[in-house]
């Protein structure tokens, strides 16, 4: 028979009530007697289990006793509507087929509560818990939400090469490309590596941004957004980063600063409301079991308009909760970049609603961000969210050669990595703008999940690349 989908039972969709319906999927748990047993059966599709009716009776012991927690398994019976609280459709089975077995004595999976730290260590498994359901469930949805998002908006999606020859931030946090032999290095007359034996023929490296060509792409097709994974060699092990994750960013041609804010606001609040839409039962489990304010703070972040202040007033204010007794881990003046914690007040404590911060001292930000006429700002944005921090960043983009050029020459970000990227203002330039989204970040705020390295499959970190 056909396998039906647990989801669409569970929702009355998938057959009518009294039909003969085949699920299959892996147990959750088994419990009865001699007189009746009950599996939960779960397939992924959904939190829910969709409970299977067993008359012992009807089947043979052994198969009964190898379906344990963790089996693979058929179940072919009659749909019908269940008497037992939180469910609403049962199957009474008429047919069991096993096709693996996961030995309870070696199966880590049990009933009981496992911790976050221990199922990071058996990644290959965790996806079968209902928490991990849940969160790559979201994930999909997420990026689903995305790339609607801009189809919708007629933008167009644009590849990024995952292997560059340049530096798009400047900080040389960067992995290494190489097919050279690490053990005998071939070595110029300079005694450095010579990279014309690699691969490539120069030295490269894996991307820490596809925001440059995206620029280029922005310039000839107007709004183009590339989603992808990026890397970033920070040997920062908190629960905030990760050496390899998904970044979304859009670049679109014509568009200021008012416009970038504007665009980076009505996204984040598509891809929340249809969070909201469509991944709510799986919201839910994670605030009963993570974050109890989980399904509120996602409406919030919907009911009022996003607050747009500049550095400057973020510092002020920051400054002023100093002079009232507020105690910070890191200092605060005027030129520092903001902590985690320093965005999380703003957000959280005072002004008690997402903000956009713009107009950063150009000595905190990168080469490509477009100057103010003060000489000391330039016109960057960053969206701040609760228990986040920094959500999305973004800006205007240089668009005169000259200022970028000499921007770039005292960030020293060599001009033969980037020729091509300044070339594009010497031919046809114009305004333009983009931010980018830290996927993962979007997922932690979504989730309500506290770490990182559990909104991502297999998490990459310092001393860590497991799987």
């Amino acid at each position: 028979m056909k396998r039906s989908m647990i989801v669409e039972l569970l929702k009355g969709q998938g057959a009518p009530v009294g039909d003969i319906v085949t699920v299959k999927g892996w147990v959750r748990t088994k419990r009865g007697n001699k007189v009746v047993s009950f599996i939960a059966l779960n397939d992924g599709s959904t939190i829910n289990n969709i409970q299977i009716v067993v008359n012992p009776e009807d089947f043979d012991q052994d198969l009964l006793a190898s379906i344990t927690t963790g089996a693979c398994i058929r179940a072919t019976g009659k749909l019908v509507e269940s008497q037992g609280k939180g469910q609403s459709y049962e199957i009474q089975a008429t047919e069991l087929e096993l096709y693996g077995i996961a030995d309870p004595k070696e199966y880590p999976l049990q009933k009981k509560g496992h911790s976050l730290e221990f199922l990071r260590e058996i990644a290959h498994l965790r996806p079968r818990t209902n928490t991990f359901g849940a969160v790559y469930r979201i994930r999909h949805h997420m990026a689903y939400a995305i790339h609607r998002f801009f189809h919708e908006k007629g933008f167009f999606y644009f590849n990024a090469p995952l292997i560059t020859g340049s530096d798009c931030e400047g900080a040389g946090q960067m992995f290494q490309v190489t097919t050279l032999d690490l053990n005998n290095l071939p070595k110029n007359s300079e005694g450095k590596v010579d990279y014309t034996k690699d691969f490539f023929a120069k030295q490269t490296s894996l991307t820490v941004s596809g925001q440059l060509e995206a620029e280029l792409a922005a310039l000839a097709l107007g709004g183009v957004y590339t989603f992808g994974p990026t890397f970033r060699a920070e040997n920062s092990n908190t629960p905030r980063h990760l050496a390899e994750f998904w970044m979304c960013e859009p670049e679109v041609a014509f568009n200021d600063i008012h416009d970038n804010m504007d665009l980076a606001e009505e996204f984040i609040k598509y891809c929340v409301q249809w969070a909201i839409d469509n991944c709510m039962d799986d919201i839910k489990f994670l605030s009963e079991h993570f974050d109890k304010e989980l399904v509120d703070r996602l409406h919030w972040v919907l009911e009022k308009p996003f607050r747009r202040i500049t550095y400057t007033e973020a510092i002020e204010v920051l400054e002023e909760a100093v002079k009232n007794g507020k105690k910070f881990e890191f200092p605060v003046y005027w030129g520092v970049d903001l902590a985690s914690e320093h965005e999380r007040f703003l957000v959280e404590q005072h002004y008690k609603v997402p903000i956009i911060v713009t107009d950063y001292p150009k000595e905190i930000k990168s080469f490509y961000m477009k100057q103010n006429e003060d000489g000391k700002t330039v016109r960057g944005m960053d969206i701040l969210f609760p228990k986040i921090g920094e959500i999305i960043g973004g800006s205007e983009r240089e668009a005169d050669y000259d200022k970028l050029k000499q921007r770039a020459q005292e960030m020293h970000v060599p001009e033969k990595d980037i020729w091509w990227y300044l070339e594009t203002r010497k031919f046809g330039t114009c305004p333009h703008s983009g931010f980018g989204l830290g996927f993962e970040r979007l997922l932690l705020f979504v989730t309500g999940m506290a770490n990182i390295r559990d909104v991502i499959p297999f998490p990459r970190t310092p001393k860590n690349a497991e799987f």
